[in-house]
């Protein structure tokens, strides 16, 4: 095959496998849309945000401010020091709709499918052209219908639509040697979350390391750059940039056991670290959890010191007292997912080149296929069943009242109908506390976050009957009420002032 034939093959092979993971991961999220599951934590949070930004202001998000009771005008920089979400803001010029955030993250996410194919480039640069191509569309196909990516689409919008191809781009360039190139991704990724300095960080104890062991003085001053630079980034996102947009110190702290801060922590783990090891691991989910990552992979990603990349995120979330953060329901193995991804293609592409007695290919393809199973239940299989795309009567009862709310008017909502209504109205979620809103959104046939109960959700709707508010809808246990005396006080109705003290989400075992 001539090369000018291969490498037009080679972009239509691109071409059609970032079309794939788009549409994969798009149709997740509409799909989770379309069945009325994606709930305004987080989706409306975000939607509200960006859409201050569209306007230039800052961004700001009334359903945080409410449910966390921060005061109001409490911009979302003071949350986590997510700034490059301001890119987003002309798709609201063009289409001002939540949805418009689930087809920027599904790009966000398909645009690494080329980097992808590059990394297996270079890992598989001293291989046969054949070998070479098969490992970049099977890497490809991993990555692109990689059950992390589809799991975090069927939660709605987080920051890690920036951080997925930010991660992979940084690898990439290092291993094209691009410094500067790799020193522009980190600080970008920087401005994606205010922890991902230390994965920035860790990436340049790698680059340093290998560059002295190759003699590439180049990689070794990048890395240093890096280990220097990423933890002081996070740590004045955290210490100063944070708490001047209205951040609360230590809101987000969830190491109790480990320390009251993380001066205490550092101590910890020089003085103690068998302690700390052991806090990492004290339960089955933590343990499940490591296992789920590196075992839906084979276990490839170590024998790759790009694993070490990982290890800040993943500390974070097996260190912390949150169970919700051990889990794999949530979008938090994004976060991981490049890295996992490079290890593992690293680690194959070096037992190819060291002709390993052991069945290398079975190995690779098994990893390969192990992931890609996985990838069914969550998500990728349920895209092919008609009933899958199909709500529920209550479901769809709550997709039909949130037309019945006025264009304008104040509302508390279902947490799953809150996105449905961000763009028109004054929406806040529904939680334990009434907020005197002109229109009450709720169901009572099943639980929904945050009520701990259906019988919670169910004394919600007697309490604002007994206290001003009609219903002026009901259907398959969905209820609209309108406040038709506004004059009469509903006990316990509270709205945020200057003066309101932020509380933490109760952490509840996932």
């Amino acid at each position: 095959m001539s090369a000018p034939i291969a490498r037009q093959q080679d972009r239509i092979r691109t071409v059609a496998l970032t079309v794939l993971c788009f549409a994969a991961v798009l149709a997740v999220g509409l799909q989770q849309w379309a069945t009325v599951r994606i709930g305004g934590f987080d989706l409306g949070i975000f939607d509200q945000a960006v859409r201050e930004y569209s306007h230039f202001h800052l961004p700001r998000s009334a359903i945080k401010n409410y449910h966390h009771e921060f005061p109001p005008g409490f911009s979302l920089l003071g949350d986590h020091f997510s700034p490059i979400l301001a890119l987003l803001a002309p798709l609201y010029w063009v289409w001002d709709d939540p949805r418009m955030l689930i087809g920027a993250q599904a790009a966000l996410f398909a645009a690494g499918v080329p980097v992808v194919r590059r990394i297996a480039r270079h890992c598989f640069a001293a291989a046969p052209p054949v070998t070479a191509r098969r490992a970049a569309d099977l890497s490809c196909l991993v990555y692109g219908l990689g059950w992390p990516l589809l799991r975090a689409s069927g939660v709605g919008f987080h920051e890690v639509a920036f951080a997925v191809p930010l991660t992979l781009l940084m690898l990439e360039r290092g291993l094209a040697r691009r410094y500067g190139a790799v020193l522009v991704c980190a600080a970008l990724l920087c401005c994606v979350k205010e922890d991902l300095g230390l994965l920035a960080a860790a990436y340049g104890a790698v680059l340093g390391g290998r560059g002295r062991r190759s003699g590439d003085r180049s990689a070794v001053r990048c890395g240093l750059v890096l280990l220097v630079l990423g933890p002081v980034a996070s740590l004045l996102a955290i210490r100063v940039l944070i708490p001047a947009m209205g951040g609360v110190s230590g809101y987000y702290w969830n190491y109790g056991a480990l320390g009251p801060d993380m001066g205490a922590v550092a101590m910890r783990f020089v003085t103690d670290p068998v302690t700390v090891f052991a806090v990492g691991v004290d339960h089955s989910e933590k343990v499940a959890l490591l296992l789920w990552l590196l075992g839906s992979l084979l276990l490839l990603p170590l024998g790759s010191a790009t694993l070490w990349c990982g290890v800040p995120l993943l500390a974070e979330r097996l260190f912390s007292d949150n169970p919700s953060h051990w889990a794999t329901t949530h979008h938090y193995d994004a976060f991981v997912w490049p890295v996992l991804l490079v290890a593992a293609l690293e680690t194959a592409a070096r037992l190819h080149r060291r002709r390993v007695e052991w069945p290398v290919a079975r190995w690779t393809l098994g990893a390969a296929a192990c992931s890609l199973l996985l990838s069914v239940p969550f998500g990728l299989g349920a895209l092919v069943l008609p009933a899958a795309w199909t709500p529920n009567p209550s479901e769809q009862a709550l997709a039909d009242a949130v037309h019945l709310v006025p264009t304008g008017a104040t509302a508390e909502a279902d947490n799953n109908a809150v996105p449905r209504l961000t763009n028109r109205t004054k929406v806040v979620i529904a939680d334990s506390t009434p907020r005197d809103a002109e229109y009450v959104l709720i169901q009572t046939v099943s639980k929904t976050f945050p009520f701990a109960t259906v019988d919670e959700q169910r004394d919600r709707v007697r309490l604002l009957l007994g206290n001003g508010y009609t219903a002026v809808w009901s259907k398959d246990g969905v209820i609209l009420l309108h406040r038709a005396e506004p004059a009469l006080p509903v006990p316990g109705a509270h709205v945020p002032g200057k003066d309101s003290v932020p509380v933490k989400e109760p952490e509840v075992r996932p």
